[in-house]
Parts: structure tokens; C-alpha cells; sequence
């Protein structure tokens, strides 16, 4: 459902702009040309808008304010990554790497990884995660966590349903790797099932633990869910385990341009990584975060 509708979004505006040019080429070549690159690269100044509203939001958070030099590192990082992800993986690659899962394969006996997206993603998002997992002896799933507005809490199955392919085909509780509302969804799950003694590890990169200042202009159930301290939030921890967010790597950013202030990405008694100068996607594919995270496969059980 949501590849279609970011093949539908990215083929319109592809269609919108080139179609602009040539019509007005030849009348007013200034106009016909300010029209392609606003159409083609509009997004650009929208994030530079999210970057601002997150200095701002940032000013009065624990974490250390982001310099002008990084938050334009940030823009420059995200402006390369994001149309790769919206606009060619997940709606033209969603399945170019299926999931890895045969038992007699070299990835029985080793740990497997289950990688869960974020808001209006899918598993295309993972996809130079699952290039580097391929031939690695590691089984992997990447989920599509639908439906795409609903609540978090309907993700949970899913997640489920996963876990327990990875663990049969492997003999092991997989690794989790989560961005963004991702975690939430981990969350939600280690909540409901109780599963905390049915996993190795999760790593969440981005994922707003608290809320984001942004959600309130959106109006998708997981929007509401995931808004500034709300109600919802604070039942994942309901009568959790005192050790439960041991189990948790959290990367975050002092520019990120979704979840700010950049705090609320961390967890009280979570191992919390400050990633400087990195924006809200293109952090998921940084090669340290990368480097870090899934060395956690081949660690011993904590």
C-alpha cells in the first residue's frame, strides 16, 4: 500500500515538473525553469524549515546544542538520503532483498536480526542494511509495519510473528534494530508479550521514547501516540521490569529534524549514544551507527 503510494507521489511530481518545463520553455524560460526546481527540489527547503524549528525546540534541552556548521551538515546529509528512501527504495525496491530465512542455511546456529521501519516507511528503508546481512550467515526479516495510520499497538503481531520465525530458524532471540516509531513498536511489543527473556538486544536509532514536538501536526493514530509525553507513552513502562531498558541501545541526535527536543530518543537506564551532526534518516546509515549496531549479533547473551 505505501510503495504504491510513494510510486503515485514520486511519478507526479516527476510528471508535474517536466511538464512544467516544456510548456513553458519556450514562452518564459526563468519561469519554466524556477517552476522544475520548485517542484524537484522544494523538500529541500521544508527541511531546512524542520532543521530551524529543531535548533529552536533544542535551545532549552540538556543535550548539547548543535552547532550552525553540523546542522547544515545535517540538511546537506538529509537532503542526499531522503530521496533515496521515499523516492526510490520503498516505493520502486521495497522487495529487491527478500528476507533471509532457511534453517539449514549457514545463518542456523547464528543470531538472527529483525529490522522494524518507521512512520510511512517500509522495509525498503533497510535495504543497504540487508545488502550488507546478505551472505553474512545471519538470518534477517525487515517488516512492513501496516496499517501505515493506525495505532502502534496494531504492529505489535507483526513484530510477533517475526520473532518467532527468527528464533526457530536460528535457535536464538534476534537482535532488533529499530528507526524511528519503530522503537515504539518494539516497545509496544516487549510490553504486551512480556518477551524481554525472547530478546538479545534492541538498538533504536531516532526513536521519539518520549514523543517528538512535531506530532502535533499530524492526526494518524500513531501521530496522537507519539506526541510529547502522552498518555500512551508512559503505559509501555506500565509494571515493566526494573532491567527492561537495559536491554536497549538508543541513537540520537542533536540534529534531528524529527524527534526533538533531542532527548526524548533516549531511555532512563538505556545505553544512549549522542550522534552529532546527523539528521533524522540519514543516521540510520551512518557506517559507525551501522559498524556498532550489528556487532551486537555476534555478542554473548548480557
Amino acid at each position: 500500500m505505501l510503495a504504491q503510494l510513494q510510486r503515485g507521489i514520486t511519478l507526479s511530481l516527476l510528471a508535474l515538473a517536466w511538464a512544467w518545463l516544456l510548456y513553458f520553455a519556450g514562452s518564459s524560460p526563468v519561469l519554466a525553469m524556477a517552476g522544475f526546481l520548485v517542484l524537484t527540489l522544494g523538500y529541500t527547503g521544508f527541511l531546512a524549515l524542520e532543521f530551524l524549528l529543531a535548533r529552536h525546540v533544542n535551545q532549552a534541552d540538556p543535550v548539547p546544542p548543535a552547532t550552525w556548521r553540523e546542522l547544515l551538515g545535517a540538511w546537506r546529509g538529509e537532503v542526499w538520503t531522503a530521496p533515496q528512501v521515499f523516492c526510490w527504495r520503498q516505493p520502486f525496491r521495497a522487495h529487491a532483498i527478500p528476507d533471509q530465512l532457511t534453517p539449514s542455511a549457514p545463518g542456523a546456529g547464528r543470531r538472527g536480526v529483525l529490522l522494524v521501519h518507521g512512520f510511512f516507511c517500509n522495509r525498503g528503508f533497510w535495504t543497504p542494511w540487508l545488502r550488507r546481512l546478505q551472505g553474512s550467515g545471519h538470518a534477517f526479516v525487515a517488516v512492513n509495519l501496516e496499517p501505515v495510520f493506525g495505532a502502534i499497538d496494531d504492529y505489535v503481531p507483526q513484530i510477533e510473528a517475526a520473532v518467532q520465525q527468527l528464533t526457530q530458524a536460528t535457535g536464538l532471540p534476534p537482535l532488533l534494530v529499530c528507526h524511528s516509531m519503530g522503537g515504539l513498536a518494539a516497545r509496544a511489543w516487549l510490553q504486551r508479550m512480556k518477551a524481554e527473556a525472547r530478546v538479545h538486544h534492541v538498538v533504536t536509532i531516532g526513536t521519539p521514547h518520549r514523543g517528538t514536538w512535531l506530532a502535533r501536526f499530524g492526526h494518524g493514530h500513531n501521530n496522537r501516540q507519539m506526541r510529547l509525553l502522552s498518555d500512551w507513552q508512559a503505559r509501555l513502562d506500565h509494571d515493566m521490569p526494573a532491567d527492561r531498558h537495559a536491554l536497549f541501545t538508543c541513537w540520537y541526535s542533536n540534529c534531528d529534524n524529527i524527534v526533538f527536543p533531542a532527548s526524548t530518543a533516549t531511555l532512563v537506564g538505556a545505553e544512549n549514544r549522542l550522534v552529532r551532526g546527523a539528521a533524522h534518516v540519514q543516521m540510520a546509515f551512518l557506517p559507525p551507527v551501522m559498524d556498532a549496531t550489528l556487532a551486537w549479533l555476534d555478542e554473548p547473551p548480557p
